[in-house]
């Protein structure tokens, strides 16, 4: 008899996401654990259990999905799980905490599609401001576009966060070979005249850019907001936008709002847990993955 499908679900956190649960179970796990609270301590040992209770050819119908709040801890526990496995006991790895890995990599993906279609040129060399982006989202789109080629730019209402933040992209998960800058809000209104797109990452209902800022953008092409919740994070910029011209803006930029985000997102976190199901071999997922299936699910679907 074949084994179920079972995959074992870690946060940090005191609850694990209901989001993450019915994606699990919609891609195809049939049984999705939950393990709450880990301590990243704990990894190797949740791992072990895992990987020596079934046989190595029963042990691609099991795998390992982290979650929890803090980017730079969930590659941690990544990269402990990753070093746990004995071959030939050794299963697949997911790490997406707080969705924030997949909902970067979809808005990202978004932007790039628009710079394509809309202005002919891609993120390459682009001047890229991450409003609010101290938070996972922000961290992990900033990575994101700073490994593709742009200039980006953390912007935080504390510099000093903001720059502690754009040290741990550069060095944590750009390896040393991006290189992230840092700005205070209060000097938004500056850098926004040389921005050619613009992240909106930060708390819900909290607006970051204004049609002022907006109408002062004279170079800006393509501005993302992942707020849901109004006031829109980017003014002009609604949650159902989805390449939409946005009113005021005198360089004709458009916008990306958060359903047309959480669409691709969705699609990503998906495919990478379909992913783990059908290979063969185990894989070890992470934001570089999941931007590189919301670039391809955005090109299929387009």
């Amino acid at each position: 008899m074949e084994k179920q499908f079972i995959l074992h679900m870690l946060t940090t956190a005191k609850n694990l996401s209901p989001f993450d649960v019915n994606m699990a179970l919609d891609a195809g796990w049939v049984s999705a654990l939950a393990y709450t609270n880990v301590e990243p301590s704990e990894v190797q040992g949740l791992v072990q259990d895992a990987i020596f209770s079934r046989s190595a050819k029963n042990l691609r119908r099991t795998g390992i999905f982290i979650g929890g709040r803090d980017t730079k801890q969930a590659m941690d526990m990544l990269k402990i799980a990753k070093r746990s496995m004995i071959p030939p006991f050794e299963v697949s790895v997911f790490a997406d905490p707080s969705g924030a890995f997949t909902t970067a990599a979809g808005m990202v993906a978004a932007v790039e599609y628009e710079l394509v279609t809309k202005f002919n040129t891609t993120l390459e060399g682009k001047n890229i401001l991450a409003l609010g982006g101290t938070g996972p989202v922000g961290q992990v789109a900033a990575v994101i576009a700073a490994q593709a080629g742009a200039n980006v730019r953390i912007i935080g209402r504390q510099l000093d966060r903001a720059q502690n933040i754009a040290d741990l992209c550069n060095n944590e998960f750009g390896e040393g070979k991006i290189n992230i800058t840092a700005g205070a809000d209060a000097d938004k209104a500056e850098y926004i005249k040389t921005a050619d797109v613009v992240f909106a990452t930060g708390a819900a209902g909290i607006e970051l850019l204004s049609a002022v800022l907006i109408a002062s953008a004279s170079q800006l092409k393509v501005a993302a907001d992942v707020n849901a919740v109004p006031p829109a994070g980017i003014a002009g910029v609604d949650a159902f936008h989805n390449g939409t011209p946005i009113e005021g803006s005198n360089s004709g930029a458009v916008g990306i709002g958060a359903l047309a985000i959480g669409n691709v997102k969705y699609q990503a976190q998906s495919l990478l847990l379909k992913q783990m199901i059908n290979s063969d071999k185990p894989v070890y997922l992470h934001f570089e993955h999941a931007f590189s299936v919301a670039r391809d699910y955005i090109k299929a679907k387009y």
